[in-house]
């Protein structure tokens, strides 16, 4: 109104102003916003880990294949590098890949005419062991019974022979397994020769092709970082499983075991399998010890496992593993576990090296190029 005073704004007292809510809630539960944000993206890692893992399971047979050509090709690829310094290309990645079918040939050769050669006494050493495992158990603490026996023994055979159904059709898709095996080393052993001789191209060729130019440096930055610790992670438990299989083979032939050429290389492929493969292989070559050769020997064999045991874990793993990512024993065995569950033996030998090279691919991506 004309003639009166300008209006004013009027605070009342005890009334104070309001802070956005965003600023409250950040300044009073910082934690919850932190776990909220880590929350869903774990969620999402999850759902992605998941989908893969199903995907795969849906084409089990060619991405065993292909694990199977990547590995070839982390140890063929040095040698095949080093041939083609004085050879062309093809004919070097020839003379890698058929000289190591070869040489894998020349041993399972081997290895069969052994156990061939040893049939005849490796029958009568069982039958013998068998008896003094008899008389063993009869003795403290076991005290068992020769009538007690006989019932075990009855027990074992009326199983086999009322299951015997089960255990044909258990063999005939062993047979089919057999068929699978067959047509994955056919397929791991065509992708091989591909990646080893032009595996630097089809890579590039997939980089250029797939992805954006903006993302191209870190994706090839990532893709190196993670072939880097996968053919490393490779050749380190190769150089671990044959030192393993060498003490083996050394101390089976000195304590006159059985079938040791065989369970000398059951030993090599069962390293594969960090933490658990070694002890259930040597675990095999206690029981063969004590069916042939008796409680003596078989105690000297578990004296093995624990050595050879302590030897892998604190001196081959931390010397060896030391180009590719080193990973706490907690998170080997929990990987290991968690890959056996859920994929069986495949899932455990390949838990391991899958955890490496996801965390290598972490670290390149937290690393910031020059």
């Amino acid at each position: 109104m004309p003639g009166s005073r300008p209006a004013h704004s009027v605070r009342l007292p005890g009334v104070a102003r309001s802070e956005p809510d965003t600023l409250v809630a950040v300044r009073t539960v910082p934690w919850l916003r932190v776990a909220a944000a880590y929350s869903w993206r774990l969620i999402l890692v999850g759902i992605v880990v998941y989908g893969v893992f199903t995907v795969l399971g849906r084409f089990q047979l060619v991405a065993v294949a292909l694990f199977l050509a990547l590995v070839v090709t982390s140890v063929l690829r040095p040698l095949t590098d080093l041939l083609n310094r004085v050879l062309p290309r093809p004919l070097s990645v020839a003379v890698a890949v058929v000289g190591s079918l070869l040489l894998l040939l020349a041993l399972l050769a081997l290895v069969g005419n052994a156990v061939a050669g040893e049939s005849a006494k490796l029958a009568s050493e069982f039958r013998g062991g068998v008896h003094r495992i008899e008389e063993w158990l009869q003795r403290p603490p076991f005290r068992l019974s020769p009538v007690r026996l006989a019932d075990l023994q009855g027990q074992v055979t009326d199983y086999i022979s009322g299951h015997r159904g089960s255990l044909l059709s258990s063999a005939l898709s062993g047979l089919g397994r057999v068929v699978e095996l067959i047509t994955g080393g056919a397929l791991a052993l065509f992708a091989s020769v591909f990646f080893i001789h032009s595996g630097e191209r089809m890579w590039g060729w997939a980089r250029d092709q797939l992805l954006p130019s903006g993302a191209r440096p870190a994706w090839d930055r990532v893709g190196r970082a993670a072939w880097r610790t996968f053919a490393g992670y490779t050749r380190g438990i190769i150089i671990v499983a044959a030192t393993n299989a060498v003490l083996v083979g050394i101390a089976l032939f000195v304590l006159q075991v059985p079938l040791a050429l065989p369970l000398t290389l059951l030993e090599f492929f069962a390293a594969f399998v960090p933490l658990v493969g070694s002890p259930v292989a040597l675990g095999v070559a206690t029981v063969v010890a004590l069916a042939g050769r008796g409680p003596l020997t078989a105690a000297a064999v578990l004296v093995l496992i624990v050595v050879i045991g302590q030897l892998e874990g604190h001196v081959l793993h931390p010397l060896v593993m030391s180009w590719a990512v080193r990973l706490h024993p907690l998170v080997v065995a929990v990987s290991v576990i968690a890959g056996s569950i859920v994929a069986g033996v495949i899932g455990a030998v390949v838990a391991v090296p899958f955890i490496s090279v996801v965390w290598s691919v972490l670290r390149a991506l937290r690393t910031v190029p020059p």
